[in-house]
């Protein structure tokens, strides 16, 4: 089959690669329908997650239908057509029965690294190297996908290929950092970042009953998604004092909640992050922790690898905030916001503006990385014609 392929020094290729064998009884193999770009898959590209192999397949966010399952899949059947959770998780461990699939014990292909990098194993990923806990990715014709029947959702009928594909990743993690950061009705929610996660958490914020949410970044196109489809306000980082900002939109208390979505902050960088070029970017959270209001929660779903310098933790303590962060738990939500989306209550589609074929996949990538041409979300469709655009 043909795959997106890590090719070595960040350069991707379409590449000819063995087609996907079912492993064990929980196995399902899925043909890709669509497949999208994600922040999380930058950091493999700029070198930041080690293991990366000449030959591993690149892609977490996907949709397409069911070839066929093993013998121990109950939910699903050959023509299903279904969206696949990002991460990989068994739905029986310890952690799986409390919610909380993305810390699941068994869902990693090798959990010896996560272990020795952060104290315990975590759960796989599609996309991401073995070695690194990773499966085979879904910029592919073909997917296996492990413990089917706990991430794999078949899509409501109403519900278009275009708006479900999110519903694999951006969509939960949006809602998770609303849910976990713990929005109530009435409150001031800011977001920093305004791709597709960042607006996906500002709908859910609206949704949960935040009386105003303000999208941060500095890309125009992008805030005026935010605002148009997310009904949230909007401050360009380059043109204002943040937390000044905020404190004068929120009668100087400063928002109740504070989303870093993988955002940016205009704010000047520590030692260590101009040592590394500034790689875990972790200026917007320490803005963040800064421009919440005493007593407020801050949660952090970025893509941070490593450790970083300069975390404002006297803020967090003598200010009583809460900081959470999470890979997003895409089992616990998926089910809700396929609800959702059916009834047109989360639209999503509008994220996808660029289409490809996955021939031109690394054309993408280049487009998505630098957010050339106003792109959101690049997405690729190996059914699609190689000319395609």
């Amino acid at each position: 089959m043909r795959a997106l392929c890590w090719v070595g020094d960040g350069e991707l290729a379409v590449r000819q690669v063995p087609d996907p064998e079912l492993r064990n009884g929980h196995d399902a193999i899925v043909r890709v329908r669509q497949s999208a770009t994600c922040g999380g898959d930058l950091p493999l590209l700029a070198g930041r997650v080690p293991f990366l192999a000449v030959g591993d397949v690149l892609g977490h966010e996907f949709l397409g239908e069911v070839v066929e399952v093993g013998p121990e899949v109950r939910r699903h059947r050959v023509g299903d057509r279904v969206v696949v959770c990002s991460s990989v998780a068994c739905g029986g461990c310890w952690y799986c029965r409390r919610d909380l699939p993305s810390c699941c014990d068994n869902g990693s292909a090798d959990p010896a690294v996560a272990e020795a990098a952060w104290g315990h194993p975590t759960a796989g990923a599609f996309g991401r190297p073995r070695a690194a806990g990773g499966f085979a990715g879904s910029h592919a014709e073909y997917v296996r996908v492990p413990y089917a029947d706990v991430g794999a959702f078949t899509v409501p009928e109403p519900v278009s290929d275009d708006r479900a594909l999110f519903a694999s990743d951006a969509a939960p993690a949006g809602w998770m950092g609303a849910d976990l950061g713990e929005v109530r009705p009435g409150d001031v929610v800011a977001v920093w970042g305004a791709g597709a996660v960042g607006q996906l958490a500002a709908r859910a914020a609206g949704l949960l009953g935040a009386d105003r949410v303000i999208v941060i970044d500095a890309e125009a196109d992008r805030l005026r998604m935010a605002e148009r489809h997310a009904g949230a306000e909007t401050i360009d980082y380059r043109l204002a004092d943040v937390p000044a900002e905020l404190r004068e939109r929120t009668g100087g208390r400063g928002p109740d909640v504070c989303v870093e979505a993988v955002g940016n902050a205009d704010a000047p960088r520590s030692l260590a992050d101009r040592f590394a070029g500034g790689a875990e970017r972790p200026a917007a959270v320490r803005e963040a922790v800064h421009a919440c209001r005493k007593g407020g929660s801050v949660f952090v779903l970025g893509e941070f690898t490593g450790f970083v310098d300069a975390f404002p933790l006297g803020a967090v303590t003598n200010k009583g905030l809460t900081v959470r962060g999470a890979r997003q738990h895409g089992q616990r939500y998926i089910p809700m916001l396929l609800e959702r989306m059916a009834r047109d209550e989360l639209r999503t589609e509008h994220l996808a503006t660029h289409r490809l074929p996955l021939e031109r996949g690394a054309e993408g990538y280049a487009l998505f990385r630098d957010r050339a041409d106003g792109c959101v979300r690049a997405v690729f469709s190996p059914d699609a014609p190689p000319a395609g655009g």
